[in-house]
């Protein structure tokens, strides 16, 4: 059993992640102070750090703690300029995850980050989308995609139900510094439909985009 050291110092938030990362498989220590990390650290597979906590930003103790054990460390925030997102990459973070969020897409990010080096596959429906390869399966056929068309379909099979604004996904998928518009993800949920007919991705008026729960 994996062990994930959650520093939060939101009650509630912290009850809610340490309750369902418990049940989901993980053993979880949460902590709500910088001073109690270290004695925690140690022990952890991988920590879930908020960034703003009472005594100031975490991001500065990270190397010292990184230091002492090297952990895949995924950043909470509510702060979501670029500037923020590279001084936490640069200062050892993993990941980063923007709030509000929801539980399962940290758990796909904390599953991405401990998951053993190898072939990885998720199922949806009737596809089978390969990770490690870009490949995607329909009905056991081969249906070839663009890189983009690709990413796209990952991220929203890895996350159903969730809805993504169209700005999200274009940081997502084409990065801050390709600058495209949100035609361009209008355009690529458009050839996703017509290469697969059944797949449900819903369109939510004046936001983005979802792909239906099984």
């Amino acid at each position: 059993m994996s062990r994930v050291l959650l520093v939060e110092d939101d009650v509630l938030l912290g009850e809610g992640l340490s309750m369902y990362l418990s049940k989901n498989g993980y053993r979880c220590d949460w902590v709500k102070k910088i001073s109690d990390v270290e004695q925690h650290w140690i022990k952890a597979d991988l920590v879930v750090l908020d960034r703003q906590l009472p005594e100031g930003d975490s991001v500065k103790w990270l190397p010292g703690w990184l230091s002492v054990k090297a952990l895949p460390v995924i950043i909470l925030t509510a702060k979501t300029d670029v500037d923020h997102r590279i001084e936490g990459l640069s200062a050892g973070a993993k990941d980063y995850v923007i709030k509000p969020f929801s539980h399962q897409e940290l758990l796909a990010r904390i599953q991405a980050q401990l998951r053993p080096l190898g072939e990885v596959e998720i199922q949806y429906s009737n596809l089978v989308v390969n990770l490690s390869y870009q490949t995607v399966m329909m009905d056991q056929q081969n249906i070839p995609l663009k890189p983009k068309e690709f990413q796209l379909l990952a991220l929203l099979v890895q996350n159903p139900g969730r809805v993504y604004h169209r700005d999200e996904l274009l940081n997502k998928v084409w990065g801050y510094q390709a600058f495209p518009s949100t035609r361009t993800v209008d355009n690529h949920v458009l050839h996703l439909r017509q290469k697969f007919p059944s797949l449900a991705i819903d369109t939510v008026r004046s936001v983005g985009y979802r792909l239906r729960k099984e």
